[in-house]
């Protein structure tokens, strides 16, 4: 084996790993997963990666790799990659900056109590000694289109909280193209931390295509929240106060639900159940599935979705498809929205995300906030991460202003608006 040749060859190939995720590309659309993984990984496991390279560069060196000048440039090469990894670490830790701007317009002041090297020795540690997680409880009978637990959910929340306590509640969804995916797998660090500070989160599944076709999720991210409102106060929850969050298909299925309070066509057999939202914070969400905009050029959905999720091209079935587009459904009664997007999102294109908050932010009377964090990937915030770290605090501080203004308007008239509203909604059902 000739070391020097060897250690160069992946000297190059880890420098162009870095590149990928230092710097924006778009490759051809069937590339566009494996540089996702490559940006995600690589961009909020930086140090970790770099730790990793390091300790099999000495390996190397102690080889002979330097021997002869074709290992001293991989050297070289191998700097040079631990230095693009480094200023993609420091994007990460700058995201605080970021979160706060997109913040100030509403005097919201989150949390900046993060660390650079947060999460760095256990990013997927997400237990927290006065938080516990009730699994697998069913909202509702397993439907056609379930391969089994789709029908579960479960409940994040204080070890303290009990009936009657009426804490606020977070329902999240997770994301993964709509086919697959699961409510274990994503929201943890978000969760766990609202849960600390008195939260009781709601994680859910939903039915996946392609046994499942479109309506159905969101369908069932509306059985889960008929659920929360017959059932949470059990679990510690205010029942008149939720919010919801998801990332990608999650942020779209989120959005789509805060965007459709009430909507019958996706509440078939609970029509009365009141299923309006207090606020959304959609992570890289999927906006508009036509791509009007066009904002996704050469990489658009419609085909793949076409296939697996809706069984009908849009040409078929064009009332539906424009149903389900979040971008569609904006109207002067949307909720409070915090969108959060990454500049670098190889997956859902950044784009998508300034035309949905432009649409909002031209309609709606309630606040559409905006986080574009440079430099993060898809995913970004499913582990811990300095990044992560900033993200989960913005998302608690905007969240908690939603309630605060919400007590402040039952302390000051002494109605409940929201159980006001409820009523309504059960006298014309």
């Amino acid at each position: 084996m000739n070391a020097p040749n060897v250690f160069l060859a992946l000297s190059v190939l880890g420098v162009a790993l870095s590149g990928l995720t230092y710097f924006r590309i778009r490759l051809h659309p069937t590339q566009l997963i494996p540089t996702f993984l490559i940006g995600w990984l690589r961009g909020e496991l930086a140090l970790q990666t770099i730790a990793i390279e390091a300790i099999v560069t000495a390996v190397w060196i102690a080889a002979g790799a330097l021997a002869a000048p074709a290992g001293r440039i991989g050297l070289a090469l191998t700097l040079l990659s631990w230095g693009l990894l480094l200023a993609v670490h420091r994007r990460g830790v700058n995201a605080g900056g970021e979160i706060a701007a997109a913040l100030a317009s509403e005097n919201i002041v989150p949390d900046r109590d993060v660390s650079a090297l947060h999460g760095l020795l256990r990013p997927f540690a997400f237990a927290h000694p006065e938080v516990e997680r009730l699994r697998d409880l069913a909202y509702g009978d397993s439907l056609p289109g379930d391969q089994g637990g789709r029908n579960l959910l479960d409940v994040v929340k204080p070890k303290s909280a009990g009936p009657g306590d009426r804490r606020p509640v977070l329902l999240q969804i997770h994301g993964g193209g709509w086919m697959i995916g699961d409510k274990r797998e994503q929201g943890a660090p978000l969760m766990t931390h609202l849960a600390s500070r008195g939260w009781v989160c709601v994680a859910s599944n939903y039915r996946l295509s392609p046994r499942a076709t479109m309506p159905d999720h969101i369908v069932d991210v509306k059985r889960a929240i008929a659920w929360v409102r017959a059932n949470i106060e059990s679990y510690g929850g205010d029942p008149d106060f939720l919010c919801i969050t998801g990332g990608s298909a999650g942020g779209h299925l989120c959005s789509l639900a805060a965007l459709t309070p009430n909507d019958p066509r996706f509440q078939p057999g609970f029509e009365h159940v009141d299923t309006r939202i207090e606020a959304c914070v959609p992570f890289y969400g999927v906006f508009d599935f036509l791509d009007r905009a066009g904002d996704r050029g050469r990489a658009k959905m419609e085909p793949i979705l076409a296939e697996r999720v809706f069984k009908c091209s849009p040409a078929a079935a064009p009332e539906l498809w424009d149903a389900v587009c979040p971008i569609s459904r904006v109207t002067p009664e949307a909720p409070p929205f915090f969108v959060i997007q990454g500049s670098h999102d190889s997956l859902v294109f950044v784009e998508e995300a300034r035309t949905f908050v432009r649409a909002l932010r031209e309609t709606s009377r309630q606040p559409a906030l905006y986080a574009e964090l440079y430099g993060a990937q898809h995913a970004f915030e499913i582990f811990h991460s300095p990044r992560s770290a900033h993200a989960v605090r913005g998302a608690t501080a905007f969240l908690e202003r939603v309630r605060a203004e919400y007590e402040a308007r039952l302390a000051g008239d002494g109605a409940d608006p929201v159980a006001s509203g409820r009523e309504a909604v059960r006298a014309t059902a």
